[in-house]
């Protein structure tokens, strides 16, 4: 699994920690697919104050590629999951 940039910064921003996101990727509560990109949505009940964590990737040459991870905002959230 490889982060790009942007995934660290918003990863650091967030307070999000890779562990968080290899799990959220390997057992999502919810999968979107927009194009080639995939979105997971993972609930941590203790975390980010029970919104959902977003992530954004992409499987290239069978690799997965974090573009984005993110917790949703309250207002968002209800209409995902």
């Amino acid at each position: 699994m490889k982060f790009t940039r942007h995934a660290r910064r918003r990863m650091d921003l967030y307070g999000i920690s890779q562990k968080e996101v290899e799990d959220a990727v390997s057992n999502p509560d919810k999968v979107d697919i927009e194009s080639d990109r995939k979105v997971a949505y993972k609930i941590f009940e203790l975390r980010f104050k029970g919104m959902p964590l977003k992530v954004i990737y992409v499987e290239e040459m069978g690799d997965i590629v974090i573009l984005s991870a993110y917790p949703l905002k309250k207002s968002y959230w209800r209409k995902i999951l």
